[in-house]
């Protein structure tokens, strides 16, 4: 991992067209900027994370989905 200081209005560029700037510092909270073309999927990885744990939920065991299915049916 690359670690890097930057202040209040510097960029740094990965590869030849992500522009990623420092727009505020305010205690603990950085505010970026982040310029990429459109083709570029740029995400908040909290977002991401949230997104593959809604996949695996949707994964239901189809055992247990029939074992279900016979609970209600007996009553």
């Amino acid at each position: 991992m690359l670690i890097l200081s930057r202040k209040t209005g510097q960029s740094l560029i990965i590869g030849d067209d992500v522009e990623i700037k420092i727009v505020s510092i305010d205690g603990d909270n950085v505010k970026i900027g982040i310029s990429a073309p459109k083709n570029v999927t740029v995400m908040r990885k909290e977002l991401l994370e949230v997104k593959d744990e809604n996949k695996k939920a949707i994964n239901i065991d189809k055992s247990s989905l029939k074992k279900l299915e016979k609970l209600i049916k007996k009553d």
